[in-house]
C-alpha cells in the first residue's frame, strides 16, 4: 500500500497543470510555453486548461472604460492560488504590476517583436497603395480600444478618427475588412507573427516611425506561479531570458509607480545599447494634445536596479506632469457600475 501511494506521488510531481485563456493566441503562446518546457523535461506531462475571462466575454465594453487590472488574469490566478494550476502563461503587457498574495512572475521568456502594427483594409491597399500612417487622409477612422494607442495617434495625427475596435486577432481583422467605416486597425506585431499573420502589417510603429510606443510587457510572456512552489520555479528559470526580463521588470516598475494600468496612456520602448537598457516612455492625454516624454540609459545587471531604474524614469515623466494627465485620465473614466 505505501508503495502504492509513493508511485501515485511520484507520478502526480510529473504532471504541471497549465492555465491559459481559451483564444487563439493564448493557447498558440501557451504552446510555445509547454514545447519549451517539454523538451527539458520529457519525463513530465504538462496538461493545458483553458478557459474564458472577463476580458474574453465581455466584447462590448471599451477597455478604457473597465478598471483596467486583471481582466483577463484574475479568475486564472483564483485557480493557481486554490493549487488547482501549477502555472499560468499570459501576454505580459495583461498582467498587473501586482499579483495576488503568494503570487510571483516566475518567467519571463525571450520577446517577440513588441511594438504596434497598423493593418490597412486590403481593398484600401489595393486601391490607393496606402501603406503608412502618414499617407491616409483626413478624417480616416482607425479601429483600436486601446486609450494608449489613441492618444498618441492624436498627438501625432490630429486629422484621424478612432472607433471602439474589440475582439480576438481573427475578429479584428474580418471587422476591419466587413466595416466601411474603417480605413485601419491597430494591433500587436507578436500577436500577428504568432498567428502567422504577419503578411497583413502595413506598418511597424515605434517612436521613430508613426509615433507610438508599446505597451509595458507587451511581445512578452510571463509564466506566473506560486511563490512556495519551489518545483515550478526551477523549471520555469530554464525558460528565463535575463535581458528580456529585466527590461520587463524596469518596464513594470514605471507602470507601477505612475499606477498605470491597461486602460491608461503610458507607452515605452526598452533596448539594450552598447550594454546598457535604454528606456522611453511617454504619457498623453485622452486626445493628445498634452504630453511628457523621458529618455534615460544605464547599466543594469540585477532585478533590483532594473526596478529601482524603472522608478527612476516614471519619477522624470511626474516631474515633467505625467502625473496631472493620468489624473485627468482616470477622472474621465466611468465609475464602476455606471
Amino acid at each position: 500500500m505505501a508503495q502504492a501511494q509513493t508511485t501515485e506521488a511520484t507520478q502526480d510531481a510529473l504532471v504541471v497543470n497549465v492555465g491559459t485563456r481559451q483564444s487563439p493566441l493564448a493557447l498558440a503562446q501557451t504552446d510555445i510555453v509547454v514545447s519549451a518546457l517539454k523538451a527539458r523535461f520529457p519525463d513530465h506531462t504538462f496538461t493545458v486548461h483553458a478557459m474564458t475571462t472577463t476580458g474574453d466575454r465581455d466584447q462590448n465594453t471599451a477597455l478604457y472604460n473597465f478598471g483596467g487590472k486583471g481582466l483577463w488574469t484574475s479568475q486564472l490566478e483564483e485557480l493557481l492560488v486554490a493549487n488547482k494550476l501549477d502555472l499560468v502563461v499570459h501576454s505580459l503587457k495583461d498582467m498587473p504590476t501586482s499579483l495576488p498574495e503568494g503570487c510571483v512572475l516566475g518567467c519571463t521568456m525571450s520577446r517577440e517583436d513588441p511594438r504596434d502594427v497598423l493593418v490597412i483594409k486590403e481593398d484600401l491597399i489595393k486601391e490607393r497603395g496606402w501603406k503608412t500612417l502618414a499617407e491616409l487622409p483626413e478624417g480616416s477612422v482607425i479601429g483600436t480600444s486601446s486609450v494608449r494607442r489613441i492618444a498618441q495617434l492624436a498627438r501625432r495625427y490630429p486629422s484621424l478618427k478612432f472607433k471602439d475596435h474589440r475582439g480576438n486577432i481573427q475578429t479584428r481583422l474580418r471587422k476591419l475588412e466587413e466595416d466601411p467605416e474603417l480605413t485601419a486597425i491597430i494591433l500587436a506585431a507578436a500577436g500577428l507573427q504568432r498567428m502567422d499573420l504577419g503578411h497583413r502589417i502595413s506598418q511597424f510603429l515605434d517612436s521613430d516611425s508613426g509615433g507610438i510606443m508599446h505597451a509595458v510587457g507587451q511581445g512578452a510572456l510571463g509564466i506566473e506561479c506560486r511563490k512556495d512552489d519551489d518545483r515550478i520555479l526551477d523549471m520555469l528559470k530554464q525558460l528565463e531570458d535575463k535581458q528580456t526580463m529585466l527590461a520587463c521588470v524596469a518596464e513594470r516598475s514605471l507602470m507601477r509607480t505612475l499606477e498605470g494600468g491597461c486602460s491608461v496612456p503610458i507607452g515605452v520602448e526598452t533596448h539594450w545599447v552598447d550594454g546598457k537598457l535604454r528606456v522611453r516612455a511617454t504619457v498623453v492625454n485622452f486626445d493628445g494634445t498634452q504630453g511628457v516624454d523621458a529618455e534615460e540609459a544605464e547599466s543594469i545587471s540585477s532585478v533590483e536596479a532594473a526596478d529601482t531604474f524603472g522608478q527612476k524614469v516614471a519619477l522624470d515623466l511626474v516631474r515633467l506632469g505625467a502625473d496631472k494627465i493620468l489624473d485627468e485620465v482616470n477622472a474621465r473614466r466611468p465609475k464602476q457600475g455606471q
